[in-house]
Order: structure tokens, then C-alpha cells, then sequence
């Protein structure tokens, strides 16, 4: 189908086709820069320093979480060469066709939430550009042009992704410039003092920010050519992630330490005053709208994957017509736009929590799929099983589904949140660990209990080897 010469994705939950396979590994390097070079990084490096660090641990643990998070996120990058899939249709093989769906709500909650709070900060945004004070109008656009490029799919978006690391490149270019010239060196990381409960809470929202990608990474990498290899994936996604991100988060936490900021109060009306008022702040507006955009389209793309997976696990479907996805898109953002609208009180300290308790729920699927591809199944898939819940792999898999569980509730000891602080995390100071405790435990128990109950084949099956996938299940 096509619209004025651009044609729709037609793909959604089924395997990509070799005639279909494009591109390289660099795309995946320009989508990830792009999608991070983006206002609400900011906001998320920002945080480090407001909740106690100095700027240079705070940038220091930024980097390692990012690290951390950035390798878990790109190996599930690595699995969309080789499978071809949508990263959520391969969770049915560590949970089976349908007891995927717990993880798979969750998934759609972390987008919607997500895709509200940058909503709120890309319409303050739009409205600064069209000099309008309505604060419906900037998150209506927003969710407009969010929808055009989701609709289309995986080309639109690789497209937006280049266009985002290049203004978001000269943008942020600007503003670092902006910030060590209206500011010396000294007064933004001189009297560095280190403080374990903040340097850790800078890390996980590093590692946060980056494990929140590993549900919908693949998605972007299923379209390459079957033969690009895992390192190639890997390091690309890696790198454009963890180079956009930390360049956004170190100027948060560079923006937040300056003396009397009021970052807090008006992150995009700051962000605009100091590029220099005028005409430079309606250019880096402009770079705001973008660079979210571009993670925003990834967020409504995923969401849709998401429930289309969730969806047809039940309806036994193995693929969806693009008017389907494109309705489950704009169905999708619809629910994130009118979050953003009655939401955005509050929002720094929501925020926080927010990628926090994410990483509760998302730390045991990550590690439960990366352990199940790479060490129990050796990343050999039967990917007609996927479709089938009289298949490989069932309805349910207990083992997946209550390691997940295990998962998410030895962290509750570590959690320090402002709902919530758990009895280890206070003997701590408050500090939050759970992330890496939930990492662990998981892989733990995951990994011996599937080792016995192993239901991989022994070779990735593909659907035109329909006729020997019979003959060995016989």
C-alpha cells in the first residue's frame, strides 16, 4: 500500500524475508544516537545531580550504567538479524505463546508511560515554536507526527533516526559550548564530593534508561541481512546508544549543578534560553521536537508490535494486514496523548520512579530471554513454534513464567523509592541495587531449570522448513 509514493510497512509480527532483508549495521548506529539525543535524557541526567550527586560522579555513574545497560540492551538487538522478529515474539519462547502476555502488559504500560512524559516535554516544545500557550495544542501535534512515521514504519523511522543525529549533533554542540561558556569548568565539576547513595542511583537511572530499550530493540534490527553478524549488531546499537545518551545525561547533570538553575522549574524554556533566546532557541526547539520524536516513534512502533504479539497469541494469528498495525498505532497514541494531557504534574519526581519500578519488571524478562538465546538455546529458535501454542513450546512455560515472578519479588528488599523502601535498600542509605540483585537471581534460577526442561531445536527452524520441522517432531 502506498500514499503519494511512500508505502506503508506491510510487515508486523511475521518473520522478514530474506528478498526483504536492507541495510547495515551503521543504521542501527544513527537510529540509537538519534533516538538519545533527545530533552528527556537530559532530564534523566539532571536527576543524578538533583538527588544528591555532584556532577562528576554523577556522570561518572551515568556512564556506567549506561555501559551496563547498553550491552544487555544491544545483545537483544543481536537476536533481530538472525530470527527476523519483533523482540517480544521471541519471549514466547522463555514463557510460550500465551503466558508471554505478563510480560508483554507490562511492556505496553513502560511505552505508554513513556510516550505521555516525553509527550508533556515535546509540547512545551511545539508550543514555544508556534507561539501558543494551549497546552493541548503542542501534545496534539506531537502525537500527529508521532503517528505519520510509526504508520509507516520501519524505513520512515531509520530515516528520522539520521535526521536526529544530525541536528541533534549541532544542537547539542551548541548547548555543551553554551554551557562552558556561560559557566567555568570549576563551578560545574570543581568541589567533587562522593556520596555511595547518589553515585548508585545515578547508575541505575543509567542502567534504567537503557534496559527500558531491550523490549522493542530487535524490532529495528529484524530488517537486516540474516548474515550480519552479532558483533556488527552489538556494537553499533551499543555505541550510537550509549555515545547519544551520555551526551545528553552529562549535559543534564552539567545544567542541573549550575548555581541557582532553574532547570527544574521550565526544562525546555531553560534549555531555549540558554542556546541564546531568538532565532538559536527556535533551532534547538526545533532539535528537541526531533530527537523526540524519533524515541517517540520507536515507543508507538513498539507499542503496537507489542499488542499486536499480545493480541494474536490468543487469536492464533500469524500475521496482521498494515491497516491493523497503523490501528493499533493510532489506538496507541491516542491513550499516550491524553496521558500527557491531564499528567505532567509533578514530573521530575514521577519520572524517577517511573524508570526505577521499570527496571523491577524488565530487569527478569532481560535476563530470562539473553540467557534463554545465548546460553540454553544457542540461538537456535523454532520460529513456526512461536505461532503455535500446541507447539515447542506451549501455552505456558513455568519455568519462565515463575523464574519471572522470583525475579521481580527478590528485589522488593532493595527497591528505594518514594512509594516504597525496602528494609536492605535503608541500611544502604537509601541507595537502590535491586536492578542488579533482579539481574542475577533471575539468570540463577533461570538458567539450570531450563537447562533440564530445554525445548530449543537443534537448529533454528524458519517457516520454509515447515516439511523437516514435521519430520522431527515426529
Amino acid at each position: 500500500m502506498a500514499v503519494g509514493g511512500a508505502k506503508w510497512e506491510k510487515r508486523s509480527i511475521e518473520v522478514v524475508p530474506a528478498g526483504e532483508r536492507h541495510g547495515s549495521p551503521r543504521n542501527q548506529f544513527t537510529l540509537w544516537f538519534g533516538a538519545n539525543m533527545q530533552i528527556t535524557a537530559v532530564v534523566d541526567g539532571a536527576l543524578a545531580v538533583v538527588f544528591g550527586a555532584d556532577a562528576l560522579w554523577a556522570i561518572i555513574g551515568l556512564l556506567i550504567g549506561n555501559l551496563l545497560g547498553g550491552a544487555v540492551m544491544a545483545l537483544h538487538s543481536a537476536q533481530g538479524p538472525h530470527l527476523g522478529l519483533p523482540q517480544m515474539i521471541s519471549s514466547r519462547a522463555q514463557f510460550g505463546v500465551l503466558g508471554a502476555a505478563l510480560p508483554l502488559v507490562l511492556v505496553v504500560i513502560m511505552y505508554l508511560g513513556f510516550a505521555a512524559t516525553g509527550t508533556v516535554l515535546s509540547g512545551q516544545a511545539i508550543n514555544k515554536i508556534l507561539h501558543v500557550d494551549a497546552k493541548a495544542v503542542g501534545i496534539i501535534v506531537f502525537g500527529l507526527l508521532t503517528f505519520v512515521v510509526a504508520a509507516f514504519g520501519y524505513r520512515w523511522i531509520h530515516t528520522l533516526g539520521r535526521i536526529a543525529t544530525v541536528l541533534g549533533i549541532l544542537g547539542f554542540a551548541w548547548l555543551t559550548f553554551r554551557v562552558f561558556h556561560e559557566n567555568s569548568a570549576h563551578t560545574l565539576l570543581g568541589n567533587t564530593h562522593f556520596d555511595g547513595a547518589p553515585f548508585l542511583l545515578a547508575i541505575a537511572l543509567g542502567a534504567g534508561w537503557q534496559l527500558t530499550f531491550g523490549p522493542y530493540v530487535a524490532d529495528y534490527s529484524r530488517y537486516l541481512p540474516r548474515t550480519t553478524t552479532i558483533a556488527s549488531t552489538f556494537w553499533a546499537t551499543l555505541g550510537g546508544s550509549v555515545i547519544g545518551s551520555m551526551w545528553s545525561m552529562s549535559l543534564g547533570a552539567l545544567i542541573a549543578s549550575v548555581p541557582k538553575s532553574t532547570f527544574l522549574d521550565n526544562q525546555v524554556g531553560y534549555v531555549g534560553e540558554l542556546a541564546g533566546g531568538g532565532l538559536i532557541a527556535f533551532v534547538i526547539y526545533v532539535v528537541i521536537v526531533v530527537g523526540k520524536l524519533t524515541v517517540n516513534t520507536l515507543n508507538a512502533y513498539g507499542g503496537a508490535m507489542t499488542l499486536l504479539t499480545t493480541t494474536t497469541g490468543f487469536t492464533r494469528r500469524k500475521q496482521v494486514p498494515p491497516l491493523v498495525r497503523i490501528a493499533f498505532v493510532f489506538g496507541f497514541l491516542i491513550v499516550s496523548v491524553l496521558i500527557a494531557w491531564v499528567g505532567s504534574a509533578d514530573f521530575l519526581d514521577n519520572f524517577k520512579n517511573f524508570v526505577l519500578l521499570l527496571l523491577t519488571v524488565f530487569i527478569p524478562w532481560s535476563a530470562i530471554n539473553l540467557v534463554d538465546y545465548y546460553l540454553v538455546s544457542k540461538e537456535q529458535v523454532d520460529v513456526p513454534g512461536l505461532y503455535d501454542e500446541n507447539g515447542r513450546y506451549g501455552r505456558y512455560n513455568v519455568c519462565g513464567l515463575v523464574t519471572y515472578v522470583i525475579g521481580v519479588v527478590v528485589q522488593i528488599p532493595f527497591l528505594s523509592q518514594s512509594l516504597y523502601t525496602g528494609t536492605i535498600a535503608k541500611s544502604l542509605d537509601g541507595a537502590d541495587v535491586s536492578w542488579i540483585v533482579g539481574l542475577v537471581v533471575t539468570a540463577l534460577v533461570y538458567y539450570p531449570w531450563a537447562r533440564a526442561t530445554k525445548r530449543s531445536p537443534e537448529r533454528t527452524i524458519l517457516p520454509d522448513d515447515l516439511e523437516d520441522r514435521q519430520e522431527e517432531l515426529v
